[in-house]
């Protein structure tokens, strides 16, 4: 049943009119990196931060993503206070902290809960890469690794979409053990027979692709987004070869087996609730 859900043609809304751009107050319009045609952000925002010309797919912010899955009203938010402390006593961290803070809205760089999508309720992480780029510290392996943990003693599937450039340098190895953390309570949630799934956005890279972004029962990703380990640079340098021009993409991942899908974001709500079908006690493969 699965292997044809991920193969609709997309259909991209109407371009909006240009008309009237000049004079517009700062951050009305954006421009997309993809096609650098000129849109009003409302109608990205209406069209799912999906360039309507291209496809191409601007980041989400965490709650603009919980919107467009979750149905109304139904989300309840997991951990919403807890916050980063500075414990190698990083020179002006705290400072960077309430900045991102201010700029985001967010406490920290994941926002976790449950809601429903579809008919199913679901536990939920999803990164938002304005807060420190979406860097894993000690909060965001604590947050990630209780939501998970609550999925399994609520018997949820758990469901992560990842943003991130990686560990967060400022709390050091502490930052690395998240790794660690984070895996272990997914291995815990795979032995008791929860359904985990991982969607990959732009960009997710360190050491949050090397471990729990990497670890679902199924690893999906949008179009285009950047998923890696080290950079390219770094690698080149390394073996002394120049690398394909699509490497590290989604669409390069799956074609060398590495993701079970690459989907578009229109289609996401309903692909992941047809999933959710099928593994739900008593669901479609029952």
């Amino acid at each position: 049943m699965l292997k044809d859900i991920f193969n609709k043609k997309r259909k991209y809304a109407s371009i909006p009119s240009q008309e009237g751009k000049q004079e517009v107050p700062e951050g009305v319009m954006q421009k997309c990196p993809g096609c650098h045609k000129i849109y009003y952000r409302k109608e990205l925002e209406r069209n799912l931060n999906v360039c309507p010309h291209c496809g191409y797919h601007h980041q989400q912010n965490a709650f603009e993503r919980i919107k467009s899955l979750v149905e109304e009203d139904s989300f309840e938010e997991w951990d919403k206070y807890m916050v980063s402390t500075n414990p190698l006593g990083f020179p002006e961290y705290e400072a960077k902290l309430e900045k991102d803070r201010q700029k985001s809205g967010l406490n920290e760089a994941v926002v976790t809960g449950k809601g429903m999508i579809g008919n199913n309720e679901t536990a939920i992480a999803v990164m938002d890469a304005r807060f420190r780029m979406g860097s894993m510290g000690s909060v965001v392996g604590e947050k990630i690794a209780n939501a998970i943990e609550q999925a399994r003693k609520e018997k949820l599937p758990f469901i992560i979409f990842t943003a991130s450039g990686g560990a967060r340098m400022q709390e050091g190895v502490l930052s690395l053990m998240q790794m660690t953390k984070t895996s272990v309570a997914i291995q815990r949630l795979h032995a008791d027979g929860g359904l985990m799934i991982s969607v990959m956005t732009h960009p997710t890279t360190g050491g949050v692709s090397a471990s729990f972004a990497s670890l679902g029962d199924f690893n999906f990703a949008e179009p285009g987004a950047l998923i890696g380990f080290a950079g390219r640079r770094i690698i080149e340098q390394t073996i002394r070869e120049k690398l394909p021009d699509d490497f590290q993409t989604a669409e390069f991942l799956l074609k060398h087996g590495q993701l079970d899908g690459v989907i578009h974001r229109h289609d996401l709500k309903n692909k992941l609730a047809t999933i959710l079908n099928i593994h739900k006690p008593g669901g479609e493969n029952s």
